[in-house]
């Protein structure tokens, strides 16, 4: 009996009890082909319609064409948060895949036949060609716990500036100068002496003396009074940052049994890592 595949979004709202609630929707998110390359979107999954086991993932390529999209196996598919990555998904084999036709009515038997023949085929390169097993076609079981952490890191900045300069002050200062001056003074002795000058000789004559008396004569010298030299010292001071982190952390029992957030136990058999996800309410 050949499985039906039916997209996901459809099951959700005719046949829900068949997917059960615990099961995990990639729609709208980013797709990246090989080497990282961001290729477009995921629009939905096609599962089993008896199963609910996803088994495609429609894939909006627009990154790489212009409009096309395709199915691409499950099992290619790395899923990490909102981001599915295809490591080994390249250009070459998305041009080789069929355009997906909404209206055709896909069977897994015969779409992995198409498979087969696209991956493996011989217009591919060599590089790109790839044989299919039926892990290919299994939803990712790897589920990586994410965290974030705290990276610190110190920039330079100018913090303040110093600078000195100088003025000038002017001040009177009171200096106390001790002066000498000559004065004259007539001083007369009494002589009786005989001469034979006669009177009037020496009318109209004087005796002069030089006086001499000390004056103020001011000078200013410049002297270096203080040298002023500006530099600067490095002091360490430590800062505490507070900072919100997040990690994720894997739900399970005492017996190791994976659990959803109400503590019931998930069944490992047919659900994917993100399945698991979507069980522990992230």
């Amino acid at each position: 009996m050949m499985s039906r595949l039916v997209r996901l979004q459809d099951i959700e709202a005719t046949q829900r009890e068949v997917l059960g609630n615990d099961y995990y929707n990639p729609a709208d998110k980013t797709a990246y082909g090989i080497g990282g390359e961001k290729i477009g979107k995921v629009v939905d999954a096609l599962v089993e319609s008896e199963t609910g086991r996803v088994r495609y993932l429609i894939v909006d390529a627009g990154g790489w064409f212009t409009s096309k999209e395709v199915i691409v196996p499950v099992g290619l598919s790395r899923i990490v948060g909102d981001e599915v990555y295809f490591d080994s998904l390249t250009k070459d084999q998305v041009e080789a895949m069929e355009t997906y036709d909404n209206d055709y009515a896909y069977t897994y038997t015969e779409q992995h036949r198409k498979d087969r023949d696209v991956f493996a085929g011989e217009t591919l390169p060599a590089e790109s060609r790839l044989d299919l097993t039926e892990n290919h076609y299994a939803a990712p079981n790897t589920l990586e716990l994410l965290e974030e952490r705290l990276s610190v890191n110190k920039d330079r900045i100018v913090a303040g500036v110093a600078s000195i300069g100088k003025h000038v002050v002017t001040e009177e200062r009171e200096v106390q100068v001790e002066l000498e001056e000559e004065k004259a003074h007539i001083e007369r002795t009494a002589v009786n002496r005989l001469t034979d000058r006669q009177i009037g000789d020496d009318a109209g004559a004087t005796v002069s003396v030089q006086l001499e008396a000390d004056r103020v004569n001011v000078s200013k010298e410049t002297y270096v009074t203080e040298e002023v030299s500006l530099g600067k010292t490095s002091h360490s001071h430590t800062e505490t940052i507070l900072e919100t982190i997040k990690r994720e952390e894997l739900n399970v029992d005492d017996l190791g049994n994976i659990v959803d957030k109400n503590g019931s136990v998930v069944n490992y058999e047919g659900i994917t890592a993100d399945d698991v996800r979507k069980a522990r309410g992230l």
